[in-house]
């Protein structure tokens, strides 16, 4: 049952006995209404049921999602009005079972929300995504099944440690969404949350139509500097546009950034740049900004009726951090430090540019070109050169042999479970020789598919009423090469793979009883966590001496490359946590106003960065416009430093396997498993955290990490 807004789609599949079962027919619903909204539901197959990918019509999906509202609330009804005082099995338990057809349903959706959206997808979406929110908030606003959780919460002492944490979970939930408030708040939420549903889906779609739309055409004469891989991929890409014989650079990270680091073309990486920055902020019709506008005033509005200061004070009460005082310490703690640093950065870049006459002011589209040449002054170390040992197939298999390695994964390909396009391929996960789950990897950039990379969980583990399984992907935007090359990748892109690996880890990893508990669903700014620990595996020589191959010849990354990238391993810091830090100061700062009605979003962007002097010579990672974590939704919302928070436990927690035998030491990896893969969210992070190290975390190490120095 899901109770909140969360980033990534969590789903349970169960039986709900005791009250209207979950795909029975209730006497308003016809049979025909039932035999076409089943399947998107009932999945079948091997491993408990994978969905029906194959079988799914666009305008079923409408149907099946207001099908599974129904029955949802059908059975959210009937244990809210049953006369049998309030047990944790009756109530709390039987919430878990609650929404089988629609969280099943509404997983399917998910995945043609993000990867495949269309002209004919985006009406449903549209019309949903209001009915969604205002289901939602019929069950949080409740009153009879409030009083039923009231009472099990009230008598929690009762209950084993993880129904106590799930009975307050839920509980806190409801108190926060306003359980307690007036009826006539209650309406006002609901209509927020409905008109907030819908801005969300307007901001996603506008952002989608300039990712989609502005392609940048290159003749041959204009590809100065690019890698022959890059080259093969914008030839397909441009093709694949019916531009056959030039070269598409996509609007997309992926593609944007290798341009901006070894384009030559001084001119179109401006071009570049001013076009990826300005999506969403281009004064037209798919314009954001009166978006994001209406959209933190109805937070504020909502958040006032909750009863909380300010939208950011109720978004971090239940993260590890609790306050949003304690976010911007951590955040200011590394800030004075990244923008040094960057000055210090610039100063090389601009002497380098000076000595070959290039007679420039390095601006934010030469950050990334004189970069690579001060690497390369500094260190002999080569992006490029690095990237032909970086195979986007082989760093697959590195991942997997790094996640058997560590905590005894097995991957085996799967060719009979359904996937929703050809791209998609699918591993049974097992551990110890048992089947633990299904993993589905969809890598390339597609029309209607969302930019960056994310997990997502269609099924999570449980084991209430028996083992259920979890089914979990990983899905990014490398642009497909041409047929039988293969694809490279920066390294980068490298190691956000492994980050978004790492969060599929997570939840292959889980070991719990209650859906609501399992796998990723723990606090925002430690869920970050165990994905940031996996992106360190990249760098382990055991994987770079197995998976880093010529592209070509086949053999191993040599010694002498894997010295170079180790001993530039703090190289460029500056700007990676300037960039980052930038994009977080913005989103905590906009959402600790207590009144933001009427605000310019272009005009506080640029007024809060010069007040952190903010270099010139680069921009926030994310521009408010096309800030997707903090305004598609609200996972990342007065949270996207959240990544920084767990920047400072994977700092501290990867010193312990480096005090013991290095990346694959067992008992750490072990102990890590235990404590912090395994548990889900059914013990306080900061305890599991403690269990795994000893001790509290050091966030001096993040600065160590960063090779900022320690005062």
């Amino acid at each position: 049952m899901r109770f909140e807004i969360a980033a990534c789609i969590g789903l349970c599949a169960l039986a709900l006995p005791g009250v209207a079962q979950t795909g029975r027919r209730s006497p308003t619903e016809s049979s025909y209404r039932m035999a076409t909204t089943d399947i998107y539901w009932k999945w079948t197959g091997p491993y408990g049921g994978v969905p029906p990918f194959d079988k799914v019509k666009i305008p079923g999906l409408r149907s099946a999602l207001d099908s599974g509202i129904a029955q949802a609330l059908a059975n959210v009804d009937a244990i809210a009005t049953q006369t049998a005082p309030a047990t944790f099995e009756n109530t709390i338990a039987a919430l878990e079972r609650a929404d089988e057809a629609l969280e099943n349903t509404e997983s399917i959706y998910g995945v043609w929300r993000s990867n495949m959206s269309s002209d004919e997808f985006r009406p449903v979406q549209a019309e949903m995504e209001p009915k969604l929110a205002a289901y939602r908030d019929k069950l949080l606003q409740n009153g009879p099944l409030f009083r039923r959780i009231e009472t099990v919460y009230q008598n929690a002492a009762k209950l084993n440690p993880e129904q106590q944490r799930l009975t307050w979970d839920i509980y806190t939930n409801f108190v926060r969404a306003g359980a307690k408030l007036t009826d006539e708040k209650k309406k006002r939420i609901a209509e927020i949350n409905q008109r907030l549903a819908a801005l969300y889906n307007k901001f996603s779609n506008n952002l989608l139509h300039d990712e989609e739309n502005y392609v940048l055409y290159l003749k041959k004469e204009q590809l100065g500097g690019l890698a022959p891989s890059f080259v093969a991929s914008a030839v397909a890409a441009a093709k694949q546009r019916g531009h056959d014989g030039e070269y598409a650079i996509l609007n997309t990270r992926s593609s944007v950034e290798p341009f901006l680091t070894d384009s030559t073309e001084r001119a179109l990486r401006e071009k570049v740049w001013r076009t990826f920055y300005s999506r969403g902020d281009n004064g037209d019709e798919y314009d954001n900004n009166a978006v994001i506008t209406e959209i933190l005033k109805l937070r504020a509005e909502r958040t006032t009726l909750q009863g909380y200061k300010t939208f950011a004070d109720r978004a971090i009460e239940k993260q590890v951090a609790k306050t949003p005082a304690a976010a911007m310490d951590l955040m200011m703690k590394l800030w004075p430090a990244a923008i040094a640093r960057v000055k210090e950065e610039v100063a090389d870049m601009q002497a380098i540019a000076d000595r070959e006459g290039a007679r420039i002011k390095i601006a934010p589209w030469d950050y990334r070109f004189y970069a690579e040449k001060v690497r390369k002054a500094k260190y002999d170390l080569d992006s490029s050169e690095v990237m032909q040992y970086l195979q986007l197939e082989k760093l697959r298999e590195g991942m997997m042999w790094a996640a058997g390695k560590a905590y005894g994964f097995e991957f085996v390909p799967l060719t009979n479970i359904p996937v929703f396009h050809e791209d998609v391929r699918v591993w049974e996960v097992k551990r110890g020789g048992k089947h633990v789950g299904v993993w589905y990897f969809d890598p390339y950039a597609r029309k209607g598919k969302r930019s960056g990379a994310w997990m997502t969980a269609y099924r999570k583990q449980s084991r209430m009423d028996g083992e259920v399984t979890t089914l979990v992907s990983n899905n990014s935007n490398f642009v497909k090469g041409a047929p039988g090359e293969p694809v490279l990748i920066s390294w980068t892109d490298a190691e956000t793979m492994f980050h978004e690996f790492g969060h599929a880890i997570h939840g292959l990893s889980s070991n719990v009883t209650y859906p609501t508990l399992s796998g990723t669903s723990v606090a925002r700014d430690y869920v970050e966590f165990p994905s940031q620990i996996n992106e360190y595996f990249l760098s382990a020589p055991e994987v770079l001496n197995r998976f880093a191959v010529h592209y070509k010849t086949g053999k191993p990354m040599p010694a002498e490359l894997l010295k170079k990238i180790k001993n530039a391993d703090k190289f460029n810091q500056g700007f990676a946590t300037t960039e980052f830090l930038a994009s977080a100061l913005v989103d905590m700062k906009v959402h600790t106003i207590a009144n933001p009605d009427g605000i310019d979003p272009d005009k506080f962007e640029r007024e809060t960065l010069a007040a952190l002097n903010m270099p010139d010579e680069l921009p926030m990672r994310h521009r408010m416009p096309q800030f997707a974590h903090i305004f598609s939704g609200e996972g990342y919302a007065a949270g996207y430093y959240s990544y920084l928070w767990a920047d400072a436990l994977t700092a501290d927690a990867w010193e312990a396997f480096q005090e013991g035998k290095g990346a694959f030491d067992q008992k750490v990896a072990m102990s890590f498993y235990d404590n912090v893969l395994s548990k889900g969210n059914t013990i306080d992070p900061a305890i599991g955290y403690r269990k795994f190290r000893g001790r509290d975390v050091d966030t001096n190490a993040l600065m160590r990490d960063r090779g900022f120095p320690v005062k």
